[in-house]
């Protein structure tokens, strides 16, 4: 098997190749990039004669639809949407499988804040997500879409969830990257970046789809702040989340649920501090004019607080979940809960976002690689990792210690 990593320098990436590269059935593992330096670091660490190492702007469509036809599997680690969507559809046209770990169902494109996304002429922006999927299903093409953490695990995990009961009503999936609790300290809004900064606070402004008494309806990203107490693993910390649009295949390829929201977890405080920012207006794109200087208020926040909220020595992370399936069973009614507490590798230098995003991303590609998922067009992972590929999914995070903690219980 020869997989194909675009963004294989970035630290999502690279883990994903630092993961394949133990595989026996895996031959080649392609590093995509735009820099020798930056890819060529990546090599190194992943420290394997499996690694090649390719230098490409993902926008040169045509050298990029030849290297994909010496691979059967393509990995999309990239932090953006534009990005994204050229590669995908480039794939899609070179016959090439592949997964995206972005949190975006390609099917229906999120309209706002489009990160420079492409619709070709004439299209709207969800005409344009259906002619990729019917595209990949002419072409034979397995498109997996969304497999990471969120989405990714907690779609995998709430499928799973639904699948068990006779009637689910309500699915509560609450995810999160976080400092660890002492690098929380250290940072402004107890945060530390180990993804894309400027795409989290995206997340944060965007208005959202959600399932509110079967309906479907738009509402504001950060909005339907809760405080749980997270009490599993050996682990007693009080968390809090807000809605956030990471999960969106759940809106139609569930649509049956009465309640579905994604919420995205971390420390108190941090949501506090972002609602002052937007209040504040430091989150908008709109430019202002600053003594003859035009500039929008986020990118002048962008410059500010990023630099501050790089990970210092000895900042590790941490991922959590906590995710509710209601419904009945036999009558009866019943919660699901669906718990997750992971930390960073820092024996390997791989921090937790790298791994449960990552490593699920390399879960995917091998499945596809091993025929294991053949379904072609867009497919959420909902959908395809069900029934024994669900125990085969557990089992291979298990092996890298990536742990899920299943709890039913009834509910009076």
């Amino acid at each position: 098997m020869k997989v194909l990593i675009f963004g294989g320098s970035g630290k999502m990436g690279a883990a994903v190749a630092w993961d394949l590269v133990k595989e026996d059935d895996v031959d080649v593992v392609g590093l995509v990039g735009r820099h020798e330096d930056t890819l060529q670091r990546a090599k190194n660490w992943v420290n394997s004669p499996k690694v090649k190492t390719h230098i490409l702007d993902v926008a040169d469509i045509g050298p990029a639809r030849q290297l994909m036809q010496g691979y059967d599997v393509g990995v999309i680690a990239l932090p953006d949407r534009r990005t994204s969507y050229k590669i995908i559809q480039t794939a899609i046209e070179a016959g090439l499988d592949i997964v995206d770990m972005l949190e975006e169902y390609h099917r229906r494109p999120d309209p706002y804040e489009t990160e420079g996304l492409e619709v070709p002429d004439g299209m709207s922006i969800n005409e344009y997500g259906e002619w990729l999927h019917e595209q990949a299903v002419e072409k034979g093409v397995t498109f997996l879409d969304g497999i990471g953490f969120a989405p990714g695990i907690s779609n995998i995990t709430v499928g799973e969830g639904i699948r068990k009961l006779d009637r689910a009503v309500s699915a509560i999936a609450r995810v999160g990257g976080i400092p660890s609790k002492a690098a929380a300290s250290r940072h402004p809004l107890r945060y530390m970046i180990t993804w894309a900064f400027d795409h989290v606070l995206r997340e944060y402004m965007v208005k959202l789809n959600v399932i509110k008494d079967g309906k479907i309806v738009e509402v504001d990203a950060t909005i339907e702040r809760e405080s749980f107490r997270f009490n599993q693993f050996g682990v007693d910390e009080m968390l809090e989340c807000a809605v956030t649009p990471g999960m969106p295949s759940f809106l139609f390829t569930r649509p049956d649920l009465h309640e579905f929201a994604e919420k995205t977890v971390r420390w108190p405080g941090h949501w506090q501090g972002v609602e002052t920012l937007k209040e504040s207006g430091m989150l908008d794109l709109e430019p202002v004019d600053i003594e003859g200087v035009s500039i929008a208020p986020r990118d002048f926040l962008l410059k500010v607080i990023v630099p501050r909220l790089q990970p210092i020595e000895g900042d590790t992370d941490v991922c959590v979940m906590w995710n509710t399936v209601d419904g009945t069973k036999d009558g009866q009614k019943v919660r699901i809960n669906y718990y997750l507490w992971d930390e960073a590798d820092t024996e390997n230098g791989i921090s937790s976002m790298a791994r449960v995003t990552g490593f699920s991303a390399a879960i995917g590609a091998l499945f596809i690689g091993r025929g294991l998922i053949s379904e072609k067009g867009i497919v959420p992972p909902e959908d395809c990792i069900g029934g024994e590929l669900y125990d085969m999914f557990i089992n291979e995070l298990e092996k890298r210690s990536i742990n899920i903690l299943e709890v039913i219980e009834t509910i009076d």
